[in-house]
């Protein structure tokens, strides 16, 4: 079995860090540098920034903030948020970043995946997929959660990997920030229909929710945010936590 990989989210709005539940009632968690160089000496495997207001805004992410990070971190990270053209990636990849992450854009020109992992490999290419229950299913939502596409989330999932998306980050709208657990049903379903890896995103609290999110969610990764930017635990102690249950990561010394 490969390594469970944890991964710190940084949402980046106006420059700055913030956090909030179920998509809204946004604070303040601190400077993304910082932040980052945190996640960096605590050893996670990769990190994620999201300029959550570049769709809403209709602007694209900026590729400044990528070349500050390549030249600071020395841990993959993964940078999204307005971008919509094969040119934003390669500005993106040019400046240093590992992967890119891409959402509304992909919703509106499913293209846009086959384009960028043709032109810069799958393992570059990472369809964020945020999701909310509705009635009996999972709806897909795009520019930040505040707009209803009426894609089956499921569906997308399986499209996203045709079209040659690398990894899918699925967040869970219902439960994002909550710090009640990762919605698991939904988790499962999507990672056991797919052959790509699988973030779980959204609802991580307790140190049980991160090895549930593997072990019943059947994630590759997980990522979490105010767990790690409030200090209630560090990268370090829940890799520690799940190596003692006997999941597979990555340890340093």
């Amino acid at each position: 079995m490969l390594a469970k990989r944890i991964i710190p989210c940084l949402d980046i709005k106006d420059g700055r860090v913030v956090k909030g539940t179920n998509f809204v009632g946004l604070r303040d968690a601190g400077d993304p540098l910082e932040l980052a160089q945190r996640y960096n000496e605590q050893s996670a495997d990769e990190l994620v920034f999201l300029d959550i207001a570049a769709s809403q805004e209709n602007r694209g992410t900026r590729v400044e903030l990528a070349a500050r990070l390549a030249r600071e971190l020395f841990i993959p990270f993964t940078i999204g948020g307005g971008i919509s053209s094969i040119e934003d990636i390669r500005a993106l990849v040019t400046s240093g970043a590992d992967k890119v992450s891409i959402n509304s854009s992909a919703i509106k020109r499913p293209e846009l995946i086959t384009e960028g992992a043709d032109r810069f490999g799958a393992q570059c290419i990472v369809v964020a997929i945020d999701v909310k229950r509705v009635g009996d299913h999972w709806e897909v939502f795009s520019h930040g959660g505040t707009r209803s596409t009426g894609l089956n989330a499921y569906e997308w999932a399986l499209e996203a990997e045709k079209r040659g998306a690398g990894e899918i980050l699925l967040t869970s709208m219902d439960t994002d920030g909550a710090k009640t657990g990762f919605d698991l049903e939904i988790t499962a379903t999507i990672s056991k229909a797919v052959n790509i890896p699988v973030i779980a995103s959204g609802g991580g609290g307790e140190l049980e929710h991160f090895k549930d999110a593997v072990e019943q969610g059947a994630a590759d990764a997980v990522l979490a945010a105010s767990v790690f930017h409030y200090g209630q635990f560090t990268v370090a102690q829940v890799k520690h936590y799940l190596h003692e249950q006997g999941i597979p990561v990555r340890l340093t010394p």
